[in-house]
């Protein structure tokens, strides 16, 4: 992680938390940021060009932001990255700016990982226990694993709940070793 990262995405917590906006609403217009960012290969030349005129960035940021409707926090936010050369770390940032809002608002982010794709209905039982774990909110993130046979495991931070079939065995293993 760039020590640059931390710093921009603190200051634009704090934007966000003077303006008072709505976390989802600028989650929402920063996804729909990304998604243009990530759809045109020749705006990301654009802006990661050094050489390119910055008047011209801002510019093309406007009539983009015409479509968007970004509020003028988020629109000014990307112009500060702009202005500094900083769109090469956009997505870095935007991953510390998350991490920075969770923490703030008490949203323990959690990994879970399972033998198998959950369905929607496991997924929210599984955050609803999750929350009852770390008494509060949850913003949780599933992938699948089949090596682990069945079962989950759960990251919260830097604890580990393991609760798979692979993790039991391995216990299990340990205990009869040790006899």
């Amino acid at each position: 992680m760039a020590a640059f990262a931390l710093r921009y995405a603190r200051a634009f917590a704090d934007v966000i938390a003077e303006a008072h906006l709505s976390y989802e609403d600028v989650k929402r217009q920063l996804k729909d940021f990304t998604t243009a960012w990530h759809a045109a290969a020749d705006l990301r030349e654009v802006f990661l060009d050094p050489s390119f005129p910055l008047p011209e960035k801002i510019t093309i940021l406007d009539r983009m932001n015409q479509k968007l409707q970004l509020a003028p926090q988020v629109k000014n936010f990307v112009a500060v990255l702009l202005h500094h050369n900083r769109m090469d770390a956009y997505e870095e940032i935007l991953d510390e700016f998350r991490r920075e809002m969770n923490s703030r608002l008490g949203i323990a982010e959690v990994e879970v990982t399972s033998a198998r794709v959950l369905d929607e209905q496991e997924r929210r039982a599984l955050i609803l226990k999750i929350g009852e774990l770390v008494h509060g909110k949850v913003e949780a993130t599933f992938r699948e694993d089949q090596a682990l046979i069945g079962g989950v495991i759960v990251r919260v931070g830097s604890t580990v709940y393991d609760g798979s079939v692979r993790g039991r065995l391995a216990v299990l293993e340990n205990q009869l070793a040790a006899k």
